[in-house]
Formats: C-alpha cells, structure tokens, sequence
C-alpha cells in the first residue's frame, strides 16, 4: 500500500515537469497565433456595400486578427440586423465574409383603416419599417402591439393580419389588413366589498361610463384594459386620500356578453380607516432646528384628519420650501408612517445627504439656438450643489421659453465620486409664426397679419410685427423682447407703435405714434414687478363737421408716463395652461403731459381641469383713465374693448358715442368664460370646439356731449372651433349677440390663420 502511494506520487511529480511546459506553450501558441489581413474579400452582399459592411464590421486592413477577433467581426455584423446569416474566415491573408442580407422592406401598405391618425399610430407602433430589413419573426410581435393599440382605443374585436407581397428576389411589400370591428360597450359597472364608500360615489371616481343612448358623445363608455388601470389607480388614490391606508382593489373585465358589450367589476378590499395621530420632525444634530419650526403649523391641520398621502405631499413641499428659503445644502429627507392602531404617526426625517457637486452641465441639440440662451434659464452652475429639484426647475424654465419641442436631462458620474456630470438636451422647434385674420361684421370687416419671430438669430429674443385694417383705420405695431437682457435674467422689452384714424363723416383725422420700454424681473415666487416708460406723439385734425368736443380737442400733444405694475403667475405653464391663475395689476403716471392723465388697469384669469378632456377659464378685465385737473382724456386714450375680450362686437365699435362716432370711454369691464367640448369630431380632422361667454361694458367720458349708455351691459356667446389645418393651425368664431345698445356694431364671424417657419 504504501509502494504503491509512493510509485503514485513519482507519476505525477514527472507528469508535472511535462504538462507545465506544454500549458505554457499552448497557451502562447493560441495567444500569438494571428494572421496579418491584407486583403477582404466579401460576397452575398446586393444592398449593403463593402464599405459599409467593413465600417459596421469595424474592420481594419493590414492588422493581425486571430480567433477573438474573428469573432468581434461576426458579432458586430448580426447586430446591424441587416443579415440573417454570416460566415467570416481568414485564408492567406485574405478575410473572407459571406453573408445573407434579410429581405427588404419596399413599402408598408395599410387595409381597412381609413383613418390618417390610426395609419400613423400603426407605423410607429410595428418593429417593422420601410426601407429596412425584413425580421419575420417580428411579425408575430407586431400584430400584438397593434392588437393592444386598438385594445386601448375600444376595439377589443378587432382583428390584425400582416402578409408580404413579393415586389423582387429580395424585397416585400408588407400588407396590414385592419379589421377593427365595433367598439366594445360598457353594459355594467359594479362595486363588490365596499362597506364605507357608497356605489354612487364610486361610480363618480372611476373614468369607466356605463353605456347609455345620452352618452353617445362620451368615449369613456368604450370598455379598454387601459381604462380598468386608470380606474384602479383612481379608485386606489381615492381611497387612500380617505384614510383607507390598507386598500386594494382588482378590477376585471367579468366577461363580454353575446351583444359585445363588457361587464365590468372592481373588487374592493377597504381595510381599516385611519387617522393621523401625530406629525413630527426628526432634524439631524447639523441643521438648526429652529429653521424647522415652522412646519408646526402645518402639521396642526391634519393632525386628527383622515391619512392622505397627498396630504403627506402637501408637507413636504413645505418641507422643501423652507430648504429652499434658508439656502440650505446637501439636505435630503424621507418620510416614516408607523400604525398604532386606527391611526398613523407620521415622521419626516431631514439628514444631510452625500456632498456632491455638480462638475459640468453640457447643453446638446441646440443647432440654432445660443448656448447661451439655455444656460440664462438654469438655476444651477457648474460647482453647486448636486439637487434633482433644481435641475429639474432649470428644465421647467427652459421649457417655459417655448423654443423647445421638448428638453430633458441625464446624470452621470464624474471624475471623482462626489462629482456630477448634467446633460442637458433639447429639441428644437419652429419658433417663427405668420398668422393673418378677418372679421366680418354689420358695418364691413376687419384684416390683419402678423409675424413673430421667437428666437431671432437664434439669440432667444422675440421679434414681432403686427398691422391691423378696416375701412377707417390703419395700425401697426413693432414688440421686441429681450428675456435676459442682463446677468440677472430680467426681461426688457421695447415697442413701436403707428395708428392712423380717418374719418370724414364725423369730421376729423388723427395719427398717434408711440414708443414705450420697459422691464420685468422676479421679486419673489412667481411674483413680478414691472417698470417702464411710454411717450406718444397725437395730431388731431378736425373739419367744420365734426362736434364740438372734438373741436376742443383738436391740436397735437405730446406726453411722457411711467408706468409700474405687479403680476402673480401660478399657472402650471404659460402655454395652454390647465390650472392655476395668473393676476395683473398696472398703473400710469404722468412724467410730462401737453394733457395728463392716470391708468389704472387690473386683469385676472383662473384656469381649472374638469377632466382630463376639458380646461375651464374664468377671465376678468378692469381697466380706467382719468384726466387730472380740467383735463380731458384725449380720443386716441380713452378705453375700448377688443374682439378678444368682447366676442361678437368690432373693436372700438360699443359704448359712448359722440357725433354719431364712438369715442371711447373713460372705463372698461369685461369677464369671459371658455371651455372646450369633449372631443366629438372624428380625430382625423384635428379639430376640436369649445363654448365661451361674454359680458362687457364701456363707458364715461369728461364732456356731457355724449350718448353714454353705462347701464347697458353687453353680452355674447358663440362657438370656437380650432383646426390643425395642412397649412397651419386655423381659428373660426361664431358668435351671437345676447344683449346690445342700439349704436353698437356687431361682428358674427371671424377667423384667423396661422403657420410654422
């Protein structure tokens, strides 16, 4: 036994001094063996070039290439998916590449959907694409996607078959034949589980509509999967803003009866109903606490409330405006809820968080626009501290610009672990608008065309110009904005202004220029103060005809003001906004005056969501001017109230009227409300309506000479329709006068047209 052990261990001591030698020889022999490639060889190729396949390939001439990477090459090439096969070998310096190109995708050709939007949708929904390589097996996955598309849009039924049609030896048509079928129908909606929460009022929270002859415009009554998600999810907030901090629900489609309508069910699971205890905050021993005080009266409002989680958002958004107002760095914060029976303690927990920097913000996809102009717009710099939520307020502000398609960002790591790299990238869009305008009323109409220009030279200045015409009146206007005229990010803006007012009836003539400047800056959140400067020159001239008033009047004028004003913006965007308000208030003052005079002016709009197809606005407008001492305001100042706050009436064309002409007058009200209609119009036509309500009154004047009608308020409702036209976006007003004075001119149609460049 033991010889035997011994002889073992000699074996393989002997082996040894063999077998090293001969892994180490192995192991350079595969390491060194290459091949030099001097030359390429590749056949099978008809669509994709040589030059392409060697840049996909990343192959180079005249270096060794050996097992690895030979198969780099084959990787690289499958994963163009230009091939369904490929075969690489190195024979005599030569690498030779064979290759079988996938088919190839002529056209995609759309049956059975008559429908532009849907044909759109379709295309960019399919893995499949024109003029690209034809991957059967993503064939099967299309038809899914589609099959979910129409399932989202109504068309449980709908039936989807993708075919080829050989158009050579080696590209296809492919043939999408779309058999939508009807939408299914929500025949029922039932609640099963709920104890504290009535029927009715859940059939209020969810989206889903039971299907009814008076709904036919509803879309909401067309059963999808996508609706059951959104109606849980909705079911699931309510519920938890209602202190229902354990529910949940399963909604589920019961089935689909024989006349393809759906049954719909939603399980609900209510918990207990809890309430908030206690709110605290646990502050980190490097903070002063104090700072933090004043969340105490914050966390007196819910406590004994029903649990919310929007409530526990409310409180931290105090949390963070607190952060913001005492500069405080490097803070984060989370939140814990602890169950004590039927309620909930809620702590808020404020640590200081990783020291990170930010190294460097880069900007991309800017080709027209400045650099520059992105980075005016950022909260943030190069060297601060690293905070997600002031990134994201840069983003806001750059977006609010309204340069941008669109804008988002990227964090990466730095050259050191407590560095941050930002990118940020922009869209760009057309930010040059031509738009033009007519109205037609009792009296003839009115024409007018503008051009904007958002971004001039791509510097994020605006430029605009706007003429206005009827048969007595010519008026032009030059704006030009400077949204960050200085380090500070203030707004300045100037304007040019001409109106020219001929009017042999009544027996006089005026021309008015004006120029004004004037600058806005941010005192506090969402708070501005605005100053400026205004002068005009005004020439009347007057004939034998024309009133008395207007005779005293007649001579040139010329006068300097200054004027102030504060705005409160808290709309959530400025363009097409759905909640929030924005609140105007301005005054002028005479610097120095042939005539003087003060203006007063006021305008408020709140906008709110009733859902998420329909946007409310209520719009109030208040404005005055008054002669100081025996001054009368002049004609070309007094007040008039526009087509765009009084529909249905021509500018200029309501209140006192002196001579048989309106002049004016010393005071202007309106208020307006305007919402949009569900979308009833096929989504083809891009196209949508909304509904408004006028009321306006003008009136006062300085002299007793004139026919003020102050009592008559006047009144109008009318019908907007908005259409996406092939040339650009088009707007149609028609309105009916519901109440009116005898001296007014009405207007019942008008429409404007704009574009893009």
């Amino acid at each position: 036994m033991g010889k035997n052990n011994h002889n073992e261990k000699n074996y393989l001591r002997n082996m040894r001094f063999f077998l090293i030698p001969f892994i180490v020889l192995l192991c350079f022999y595969s390491k060194s063996y290459a091949e030099v490639v001097k030359n390429l060889d590749i056949k099978g190729n008809e669509r994709i070039s040589t030059e392409t396949i060697k840049i996909y390939g990343k192959i180079n001439l005249n270096e060794n290439y050996n097992e690895t990477d030979l198969n780099n090459v084959l990787k690289n090439l499958f994963e163009t998916e230009f091939f369904e096969d490929v075969k690489v070998e190195i024979k005599n310096n030569t690498l030779f590449i064979s290759v079988k190109e996938y088919p190839f995708i002529n056209q995609i050709i759309i049956l059975g959907e008559k429908s532009n939007n849907y044909k759109k949708q379709i295309k960019k929904v399919i893995t499949l694409k024109e003029k690209r390589a034809l991957i059967k097996s993503n064939v099967a996955s299309d038809i899914e996607k589609l099959k979910s598309m129409y399932s989202s849009a109504g068309f449980n039924k709908a039936k989807i078959n993708i075919k080829t049609k050989k158009v050579t030896d080696n590209s296809f048509d492919i043939l999408i034949d779309i058999e939508r079928g009807n939408k299914t129908k929500i025949s029922s909606i039932s609640f099963i589980g709920n104890k504290y929460i009535s029927n009715r009022k859940l059939r209020d929270v969810v989206v889903s509509e039971e299907h009814k002859f008076w709904k036919i415009l509803s879309r909401n009554t067309n059963f999808s999967e996508n609706l059951l998600i959104l109606d849980s999810r909705l079911l699931t907030n309510y519920y938890k803003s209602n202190g229902f901090y354990d529910i949940k629900i399963n909604s589920k489609l019961a089935k689909i009866n024989n006349f393809g309508q759906a049954q719909l069910v939603y399980s609900i699971e209510e918990g207990k109903r809890y309430t908030i205890n206690k709110i605290s905050t646990k502050v980190d021993s490097v903070f002063d606490k104090k700072i933090f005080l004043p969340l105490n009266d914050h966390y007196k409002k819910y406590v004994g409330d029903y649990y919310s989680p929007f409530k526990i958002k409310k409180l931290l958004e105090n949390l963070d405006d607190l952060i913001d107002e005492n500069n405080l760095q490097f803070v984060e914060h989370n939140v814990l809820e602890e169950i004590e029976g039927d309620s909930i303690n809620i702590t808020l927990n404020v640590f200081e968080g990783e020291k990170t920097l930010i190294e460097r913000i880069n900007v991309s996809g800017n080709t027209i626009t400045n650099e520059n102009v992105i980075r005016s717009e950022l909260i943030i710099d190069e060297g601060d501290p690293f905070s997600n939520l002031n990134i994201q307020k840069s983003i806001s502000e750059i977006k609010s610009r309204n340069l941008f398609k669109n804008v988002k960002y990227e964090v990466s790591n730095g050259t050191k672990k407590n560095l941050k790299i930002v990118d940020i990238i922009v869209e760009e869009q057309p930010t040059g608008e031509i738009s033009a305008g007519a109205g037609i009323g009792t009296n003839g109409g009115t024409f007018a065309i503008g051009v904007k220009e958002k971004n001039w030279l791509g510097t994020g200045r605006s430029v605009a110009f706007d003429i206005e015409v009827d048969q007595e009146s010519l008026s032009g206007v030059l704006n030009y904005t400077d949204p960050n005229y200085d380090f500070l990010g203030n707004t300045l803006n100037y304007s040019i202004s001409s109106e020219t007012n001929d009017k042999p009836d009544q027996g006089y003539e005026n021309s008015v220029s004006a120029a004004s400047i004037g600058t806005s800056f941010e005192q506090y959140r969402n708070i501005f103060l605005t100053l400026g400067l205004s002068a005009s020159y005004d020439d009347l001239r007057t004939t034998s005809t024309a009133s008395t008033s207007l005779k005293n009047q007649k001579g040139t004028y010329k006068d300097i003001s200054g004027n102030y004003g504060f705005s409160f913006d808290s709309r959530d965007r400025s363009f097409m906004p759905t909640s929030g308000s924005i609140l105007r208030i301005g005054q002028s003052l005479p610097i120095y005056a042939d005539k003087s005079f003060i203006a007063n002016s006021l305008s408020a709009s709140k906008y709110k969501s009733f859902n998420e197809n329909v946007v409310g606005v209520g719009k109030l407008y208040l404005s005055s001017i008054n002669g100081l001492g025996s001054d009368d305001v002049r004609i070309s100042k007094r007040k008039v109230l526009g087509t765009k706050r009084l529909r249905g009436f021509e500018k200029n064309k309501i209140g006192p009227v002196d001579n048989n002409d309106h002049v004016g007058g010393n005071y202007a009200a309106a208020v307006n409300f305007e919402a949009n209609l569900p979308t009833i119009l096929p989504e083809d036509t891009n196209a949508d309506l909304s509904v408004f309500l006028d009321f306006g009154n003008l009136w006062g004047v300085d002299y007793d000479s004139s026919i003020d009608d102050s009592n008559k308020i006047r009144s109008s409702t009318g019908i907007i329709a908005n259409w996406i036209s092939p040339i650009g976006p088009m707007n149609f007003i028609l309105s009916q006068n519901l109440s009116k004075a005898s001296t007014d001119t009405t207007q019942g149609f008008s429409f404007n047209l704009g574009t893009t460049f």
